[in-house]
């Protein structure tokens, strides 16, 4: 049975996600891929806002399809996450701690992750038009000029999801 969660997600509720565990997301979720997080360690670098604050929040690595007539967003499933692992760290450093993906993250990483108190979470792969069906409303809030990289405030309803690294450091990949 799948554990239903709201954002912004609190500490404790984060603290006690165990690996393995499946979750169903309701609430506000932020989308960014590579050229986003890049922007965002270079905002971080020059001491300049990032384009929301992460207290509580989730980044989904996702760079959506257009939306069809009649829906919030097009296909919209998740991309590797490896890619990543250089810049999470500093966004975890302001906060982030909660992450939306799909495969293995580096041991260096879970390090991080584990550090930091965080959560990696996976999407599955290849049903993208199905995770689709799970967002109520989408707006692009930074970064416009990246495309389907822009950084996206998604509204979702039951977005189905599976903790892979939980707070505590432990892992469904060992």
């Amino acid at each position: 049975m799948e554990r239903k969660l709201n954002t912004p997600i609190s500490d404790p509720v984060r603290k006690s996600l165990c690996a393995g565990e499946e979750v169903l997301i309701s609430g506000t979720i932020y989308t960014a891929r590579d050229a986003a997080h890049r922007l965002m360690v270079e905002s971080i670098e020059n001491k300049q806002a990032l384009p929301f604050d992460f207290e509580g929040q989730i980044i989904y690595y996702v760079g959506p399809t257009p939306a069809k007539t009649g829906q919030a967003i097009g296909s919209c499933g998740p991309t590797s996450s490896y890619r990543m692992d250089r810049y999470s760290p500093s966004l975890m450093e302001k906060g982030l701690k909660v992450m939306i993906g799909k495969g293995e993250r580096t041991e260096p990483l879970r390090e991080v992750i584990q550090a930091q108190e965080a959560v990696y979470l996976i999407a599955i792969g290849g049903i993208g038009a199905l995770l689709s069906k799970t967002v109520v409303s989408s707006e692009i809030i930074a970064y416009d000029e990246l495309g389907p990289e822009a950084i996206r405030k998604l509204s979702v309803k039951d977005f189905p999801a599976i903790v892979a690294i939980d707070s505590k450091g432990q892992s469904i990949f060992k």
